[in-house]
């Protein structure tokens, strides 16, 4: 079994006399500044002030939240350690436009993804750390755990190790995120982007969105209520990813009635088919070859003209009516 490193294992103090740049002052940056920051870590924040002719909001934000913002480069100048929390699809350019001269010897390059190590689309000089520190969680969710005096899990990944403490480094700032207060992992580079790819492709985003539009259609195509569809198959998701969230699967099972028990474990197998299981295996043999990559890069540079397709048919998709509405119905007034 992979060995959970906790607070014991981390030394903050490694970080002492460093300077952290955050790159992106998105929800992961904004959740990762704050938190290492109120652990004492000195950190700065790097962004680009002006986006379309106007002040970017999250520099603004950044500004606000009380921290020293710098250009891109300026922030990358100064740092000791260079945190990229940017979009994956954007990491590169930026990388090589404002970041790469910046890489001296013994400096640290870290990530919250391995997208573009993985994939070779960043290839950092062998004289510096490339670590990888990933809390498995949105950024709002960390940093309320955080603030409650706990931590979400987190994954970290050596790379490359420079200066001989690479390790060191990142554990450090595992806990100065407070990830080591639940527990961290340590893997690679490549297994953390392979199975988080796959992860959102396959059930978390892809999978479940589509399962809960199938059932939908499904109903709604027999006759029965569009409401009463959105409820079935959407409303009470959340319900049962509560449970199994708290339990596991088995606890979900042993809290839902005997007939959903029963109907569950006699008929998913059902939905779930050798050849939905065949699909998983070649979308997992995509993710690993670089298929998928280079496809969303390629994609991200023809100005995403097929994601802006998809993105209109998921909106207009009847589910998203019938459930503005009804979530309408349950604002409070």
């Amino acid at each position: 079994m992979v060995k959970v490193l906790m607070e014991d294992d981390a030394d903050l103090g490694v970080l002492s006399g460093k300077t952290v740049a955050i790159m992106g002052y998105g929800a992961q940056g904004n959740a990762q500044a704050n938190c290492l920051k109120d652990s004492g870590v000195t950190v700065v924040i790097g962004e680009t002030e002006i986006l379309g002719g106007k002040k970017n909001p999250s520099w603004e934000k950044a500004k606000a939240d009380g921290f020293e913002v710098l250009p891109i480069d300026k922030a990358a100048e100064k740092a000791d350690i260079i945190h990229v929390l940017l979009p994956d699809e954007v990491q590169a350019s930026v990388y090589e436009g404002q970041i790469k001269a910046h890489m001296s010897e013994g400096k640290s390059l870290c990530f919250s993804h391995g997208f573009n190590i993985a994939f070779k689309a960043i290839v950092p000089p062998k004289n510096v750390n490339v670590i990888m520190v990933a809390p498995k969680s949105p950024g709002t969710e960390e940093r309320k755990r955080f603030l409650e005096g706990f931590g979400v899990p987190g994954l970290i990944a050596v790379h490359q190790d420079a200066t001989g403490n690479a390790r060191d480094i990142v554990l450090a700032m595992a806990k100065g995120c407070g990830l080591t207060r639940a527990g961290v992992l340590e893997c690679t580079f490549e297994q953390e982007v392979y199975e988080d790819l796959f992860g959102e492709q396959a059930v978390l985003c892809g999978g479940l969105s589509e399962l809960i539009k199938a059932g939908f259609e499904t109903l709604v195509e027999a006759g029965y209520p569009p409401e009463m569809a959105y409820f079935e198959c959407l409303h009470e998701m959340k319900l049962i990813v509560d449970l199994v969230y708290e339990g596991g699967l088995s606890y979900m099972w042993h809290v839902v009635s005997n007939t959903a028990e029963y109907g569950g474990l006699s008929r998913g197998k059902k939905i779930i088919t050798p050849e939905v299981r065949a699909n998983m295996k070649q979308m997992l043999k995509d993710v690993e070859s670089g298929k998928f990559a280079k496809e969303w890069i390629e994609e991200y540079k023809k100005g995403l003209p097929n994601m802006k397709k998809l993105r209109e048919e998921a909106a207009n998709h009847p589910i998203e009516k019938v459930g503005k509405e009804i979530r309408e119905l349950f604002k409070k007034k």
